[in-house]
């Protein structure tokens, strides 16, 4: 019984590397790859365009009539100019860290238009028509990857134009237009979508004082076309709200390992 136990236990230790030999190799697992993060980056020149709609108050009194200084000034009113806007913006940004700066310059066509009844001349209403503006800003703002919320501000410039109408029959009596500027301020969120794409929302109000505007005849009642009638100081500001499309120059998404 010995001897068959010995014969057993030598059996056992030879057979034992040839069985471990027939053992399939225990696979190598290759270690999984870093995960990249990737990060919006706000940097480069972009190009874009924009559509909303805005708003003007305006208040007219009446500081000369035909050469005559009108001491003190004669209240004639105040209305609200509506209306929709659309152009374009060009500008460059640098970020730094979570921090975005930029500057930009920004062109709309307008049509905010509004009047009322002039309460110092019977007959007569005064109308107002806004058709283009300007902003040329400095940005400050702080991105949360592709997110960009923003601040602006600047000088801006807007094109007026003025009329007194006769109410019965719609004719203009006497007109004047001015080139007004001013400054701005705004604040704007922006969302990227895409490598090289953005969509955002902005809006600016624009302070543009009081200014006396000089108004000529145009031959339907008295004056002759072209003939001083007088001045009214004007005070206006204004109110704007655009969705913006922006193309940005520039490399893909930047890449965080």
């Amino acid at each position: 019984m010995k001897k068959i136990s010995l014969a057993a236990a030598a059996f056992i230790a030879l057979a034992a590397p040839a069985f471990a030999a027939d053992l399939a190799a225990r696979p190598y697992a290759k270690a999984p790859p870093s995960m990249i993060a990737p990060i919006y980056d706000w940097s480069g020149f972009y190009i874009g365009i924009n559509g909303g709609a805005g708003s003007a108050h305006k208040c007219w009194d009446e500081v000369n009539a035909g050469g005559v200084p009108v001491v003190p000034a004669v209240a004639m009113g105040c209305h609200d100019t509506t209306g929709g806007t659309a152009g374009g913006q060009i500008g460059y940004r640098w970020q730094s860290a979570n921090w975005v700066f930029g500057v930009e310059a920004q062109g709309n066509w307008a049509d905010f238009k509004g009047s009322n009844t002039n309460i110092a001349i019977a007959g007569v209403q005064d109308e107002t028509k806004i058709d283009a503006f300007g902003l040329f800003t400095g940005q400050v703002g702080y991105a949360w990857n592709n997110v960009l919320l923003y601040v602006k501000g600047g000088a801006a410039v807007v094109n007026d134009k003025y009329r007194v109408f006769d109410i019965p029959t719609g004719l203009t009596i006497v007109d004047g237009n001015e080139t007004r500027w001013g400054g701005g301020v705004g604040a704007g969120l922006e969302f990227g979508f895409a490598s090289n794409w953005s969509v955002g929302v902005e809006y600016d109000h624009l302070f543009l004082g009081d200014r006396d505007v000089n108004f000529y005849g145009t031959g339907v009642i008295g004056l002759a076309p072209g003939a001083f009638a007088g001045s009214a100081r004007i005070g206006q500001d204004v109110d704007i709200g655009v969705v913006r499309v922006n193309y940005r120059f520039g490399g893909p998404i930047a890449a965080k390992y």
